[in-house]
């Protein structure tokens, strides 16, 4: 059985409810609880920086997608490439490296002097595919976390809601 065909495409409204799906299939946000993944992370992005979102496609439908902005924190000539994420069909395919590509040139088109991304600790295909994509390692920091007393450990609370993206859905239900 032969593989599709990828394309790599801007990102667009039509695009949108099968990358908040997949970000939030693939996303832990209990290992990094500073970031969140919601309409709002999406949108803080392609809002900011559209040039720098971008999907992967093929016959089957989203492969994965990568959303960059420039400025991180206080540098306002540093792009940030925060989000990235590949449904399994597609790793091992360059889909990664080629939205790595497109983000970055996007990114040093708006004038980044540097591009910055972080990797869970642990997640060595992502840190090697960063690195064959010309990212080198820099700061390293370790997240200490200490949990109130009455938290049992193990226990995961109930996954929030996003109430933006159930409007969305409601919307296209309607339309």
């Amino acid at each position: 059985m032969s593989e599709s065909p990828v394309q790599i495409v801007p990102l667009e409204l039509i695009h949108l409810d099968a990358v908040l799906d997949l970000g939030h299939r693939v996303y832990d946000v209990k290992s990094m609880p500073y970031t969140s993944w919601s309409l709002s992370s999406v949108a803080a992005h392609w809002d900011a920086q559209p040039d720098a979102c971008w999907v992967a496609m093929d016959d089957q439908g989203l492969l994965g997608f990568v959303l960059g902005s420039l400025s991180y924190d206080e540098r306002e000539d540093w792009g940030y490439l925060e989000w990235i994420a590949l449904e399994e069909r597609a790793r091992g395919r360059g889909v990664a490296s080629g939205l790595v590509t497109r983000c970055c040139d996007a990114l040093f088109a708006a004038g980044a002097s540097r591009i910055i991304t972080d990797v869970e600790g642990g997640n060595e295909a992502s840190a090697t595919m960063m690195r064959r994509n010309g990212f080198t390692e820099g700061v390293t920091v370790t997240l200490f976390v200490r949990r109130a007393p009455h938290e049992q450990p193990g226990g995961s609370p109930r996954p929030t809601q996003d109430p933006a993206r159930a409007r969305l859905r409601r919307a296209a239900r309607t339309s």
